[in-house]
């Protein structure tokens, strides 16, 4: 079973930095390491959008709106990805979602809140 288990979001204030996890389950099913994998984000009333992607190779990619802030970077013995987000913006306010693209695999979410 691939499961995806996000945590470390919160509320900070603007300019603040957070770095959100995700830990993929220990399974026969699938090999974390060759996986790409994505962090998408939800804000209020907007549609779910893709932030960052690593892929199984480490090359990452980013939407226009985090270039320069944010930093998607995975640690495969941990079977975990990270999203460090630095010089945070009210705008981005949003639940957080770690996805694994084969699959279609997603979390449950972390809720960031970033106060003006």
């Amino acid at each position: 079973q691939v499961r995806l288990v996000e945590s470390g979001g919160g509320l900070v204030q603007a300019g603040g930095s957070l770095r959100l996890s995700c830990v993929g389950s220990r399974s026969t099913l699938w090999t974390f390491s060759t996986n790409d994998m994505d962090w998408f984000r939800q804000a209020p009333g907007k549609q779910r959008e893709l932030v960052a992607t690593i892929t199984s190779g480490g090359s990452t990619n980013y939407a226009d709106s985090v270039k320069g802030r944010f930093t998607i970077s995975r640690d495969n013995a941990k079977r975990t990805v990270y999203l460090q987000m630095n010089s945070l913006k009210p705008e981005d306010t949003a639940v957080y979602y770690c996805h694994r693209t084969v699959g279609d695999y997603w979390g449950k979410g972390t809720t960031v809140t970033v106060s003006a």
